[in-house]
């Protein structure tokens, strides 16, 4: 009998003590394995809906064969993306794209286009050329020669044609991607910089760098291509043929002859960028004006 109730005993015991832990299972506050800010993409839309400006701004600063992160990538987007947003521009943001990332992206831009947009580019991060055509590296790229980086890379030729064939009436471009890159020196052939990238029918292109060159991450929370363009800017309603030529001489003189940057210009269009009334236009020469916000 003794061993009876020893035995009844020991199945309370059991019991109250399981019912104990699901309690406290079901008031216990779970726990998420948080991702890291410096390897997640982001993709952010801005308000602006209904408007014929229209942005992709990209910034890819966490590539796994890199020594170390482009930090300033991250934070250049991040301020272009606000700055184009006040311009009026509908912007989508993506920050450490995968190739993946980086198509859905394009795919969008190119959905939100009509006969008469004004289509911004941006692109920082590491780019590679190949056979004279320039590629865009995604952070998951897996390069280990010359003929991974046609195969991974995203063309930016064919980006810019590719807005073109969609009807995009104005195409601008900035490429903050003239740097070393983790990649080349796995090549036969190495080669430093970008190759020419040709501005065709009513584009204009902002590179950091002239065609073969390279420049240098300094310190800084931004480079000095996108510092340099933000005050540009910021300053007041320009032509935007005049914001990349002054980014380009502001550069040049900050860091002390170091770094070129490149303006390459077809514009046929005076198109205005900076802070100014939604329904502001100005005429300048020949060229027709297009400042239409929204």
């Amino acid at each position: 009998m003794t061993g009876l109730r020893m035995i009844l005993a020991t199945m309370a015991l059991v019991a109250f003590v399981s019912t104990s832990v699901g309690a406290v299972q079901r008031f216990e506050k779970p726990h998420f394995r948080a991702s890291s800010p410096s390897s997640a993409t982001e993709a952010k839309q801005s308000p602006h809906a209904d408007t014929n400006r229209v942005a992709l701004v990209i910034g890819n600063f966490n590539y796994p064969d890199a020594d170390t992160p482009l930090a300033q990538t991250g934070n250049d987007a991040y301020a272009l993306a606000s700055a184009l947003r006040k311009d009026g521009f509908d912007v989508d943001l993506v920050q450490n794209a995968t190739r993946n990332d980086m198509q859905r992206a394009i795919e969008r831009l190119e959905a939100k286009v009509r006969h008469d947009s004004i289509v911004v580019i941006y692109f920082g991060g590491y780019a590679v050329q190949s056979r004279g055509q320039n590629y865009l590296i995604p952070v998951d790229a897996r390069i280990w020669d010359e003929q991974d980086v046609r195969h991974v890379g995203i063309g930016a030729d064919w980006l810019l044609s590719g807005l073109k064939n969609s009807g995009a009436h104005v195409r601008l471009a900035v490429i903050d991607a003239s740097r070393r890159n983790p990649y080349e020196r796995r090549f036969r052939s190495y080669s430093h910089g970008l190759a020419p990238i040709r501005a065709d029918q009513n584009a204009l292109i902002l590179t950091s760098e002239p065609p073969g060159e390279v420049a240098d991450d300094p310190d800084g929370s931004h480079s000095p291509l996108i510092t340099a363009l933000l005050h540009e800017m910021g300053s007041s309603t320009r032509s935007v043929e005049e914001i990349f030529e002054r980014t380009r001489l502001a550069v040049t003189l900050t860091t002390q002859d170091q770094q070129h940057p490149t303006v390459s210009s077809s514009l046929t269009d005076d198109v205005k960028l900076g802070s100014a009334p939604a329904n502001a236009t100005v005429s300048s020469g020949q060229n027709k004006s297009v400042d239409r916000r929204g």
